[in-house]
């Protein structure tokens, strides 16, 4: 079945992949050495261009029902309830840095997270080799973190922001992480600013959860770039990237689209079509600022998503977050918000047909299943208690209609109220 992956193949892949990006990596780091020119110009040992470090969060979140189990994003197959449940921000990660040259340098980085796979196995998320074509631009090849929004490339250092999590109303949706490819980034003077320029391509290499089975994402281009400038205490960027689906989605869409197109009926094969996801396009365009200037932090983005398939909702979003840092504390308050709306599709097939009617109904619940239409009011504060650690409290009222399910995919539709209140604690660190 196209787009089914099952966790054994996964497992496989993603070593084979891992084997390949680490000889890759080594490979660049072994040419430029057995360049003498290279070797003579670099003074020092090996242990002086090395660096080891990590990052980490141990967290604990509940919520008040189990009618919606709350996650952090779309690659969690399992969200939590009532019961206390550390799974959702618990993560471990690992980096090594190499300077081969004062133009090259290696960057690798795992992560330990619960995943699309219902469990916490480690995965490479970044492994690229960097180079310095001058002081002002620079190339990078391999598997490196998605820029899709800004501040997405690092949603899982826990330690970098003020929050336990990014905003799930804006980040939630995104199901990417890493993209296989290359970048370049340009810098230059403007005014009193600077302004960065990225342009990247590559694949995708990941799967998400749908329902029991496993989407695979694998092999999907994807390209983009952002526009950032920094003056003071600002920064601003304005992003766009896009993907190819190359697999439709498995069950339950999948029986679907064969039970449309097994009635034979024009109508019936035009909705089947307005729903499969293979070679269609989706778009991501996102602007945001942020404000850093001594103990005031502030940020605020908005972003809109366009699918040119049906299965899934153009959608919109926004945030605003700000902190304020009295001595070691820093309390902070934010208000985030998704509204997604559906395409119209039909099957033409009259409901007074019993087996038409399962298929209309089949078709309306696959439409709803990706709705959102939802607020969260957020507070919390941040305890810098000692260097490179921060202990996090954190209260999120959401407040959305009932069929906003998109973001909650156990979610009991005829249940739920649209209201959550998740209570979340969190220790981030650095080492």
């Amino acid at each position: 079945m196209p787009g089914k992956t099952s966790r054994t193949s996964a497992a496989q892949t993603g070593q084979k992949w891992l084997s390949r990006a680490l000889c890759a990596s080594f490979a660049l780091t072994t040419l430029q050495f057995i360049s003498p020119a290279h070797a003579a110009a670099e003074p020092g040992t090996i242990q002086d261009r090395f660096e080891f470090s990590g990052f980490g969060t141990l967290g604990i979140a509940r919520s008040d029902t189990d009618d919606a189990r709350f996650v952090r994003d779309q690659t969690q197959p399992r969200g939590i309830g009532k019961s206390p449940n550390a799974k959702l921000d618990s993560l471990l990660g690992l980096q090594a840095y190499f300077r081969a040259t004062d133009s090259l340098e290696l960057v690798a980085q795992a992560i330990s997270r619960y995943g699309a796979q219902d469990d916490f196995r480690p995965e490479l998320s970044w492994a690229f080799a960097k180079y310095s074509i001058t002081p002002n631009l620079t190339l990078r090849g391999g598997r490196m973190g998605t820029e899709f929004y800004m501040l997405a490339d690092s949603r899982h250092v826990g330690y970098s922001y003020l929050t336990v999590r990014p905003q799930v109303d804006f980040f939630g949706a995104l199901a990417f992480h890493h993209v296989d490819g290359a970048d370049l980034t340009g810098t230059v003077a403007l005014g009193d600013g600077i302004v960065k320029g990225k342009v990247f391509a590559g694949r995708a290499n990941e799967v998400t959860p749908i329902g029991s089975e496993l989407f695979s994402l694998r092999g999907n281009p994807m390209a983009g770039g952002y526009l950032d400038y920094q003056q003071g205490n600002w920064q601003w960027r304005a992003t766009f990237a896009q993907m190819t689906f190359k697999h439709d989605l498995p069950r339950p869409v999948a029986d679907l689209r064969a039970a449309l197109l097994a009635t034979g009926i024009a109508s019936a094969a035009s909705a089947a079509e307005q729903i499969a996801l293979e070679d269609t396009r989706s778009r991501f365009y996102s602007v945001g600022g942020v404000y850093d200037r001594g103990p005031l932090q502030v940020q605020a983005m908005l972003s809109r998503i366009r699918h040119e398939s049906a299965s899934y909702q153009d959608s919109q979003s926004g945030y605003v977050l700000a902190g304020y840092r009295l001595g070691q504390v820093t309390p902070f308050g934010g208000y985030s918000w998704t509204r997604s709306k559906a395409k119209e599709v039909s099957s033409g097939l009259p409901n007074f047909v019993p087996a038409f009617a399962q298929i209309n109904d089949g078709l309306a619940g696959s439409l709803a299943r990706v709705h959102t239409d939802q607020k969260t009011y957020t507070l919390g504060a941040r305890w810098d208690f000692r260097q490179n650690m921060a202990l996090k409290g954190q209260l999120d009222m959401i407040r959305g209609k009932p069929d906003s399910i998109f973001l909650y995919p156990t979610s009991n539709p005829g249940a739920f109220d649209g209201k959550l209140n998740i209570l979340s604690l969190a220790l981030d660190f650095v080492f």
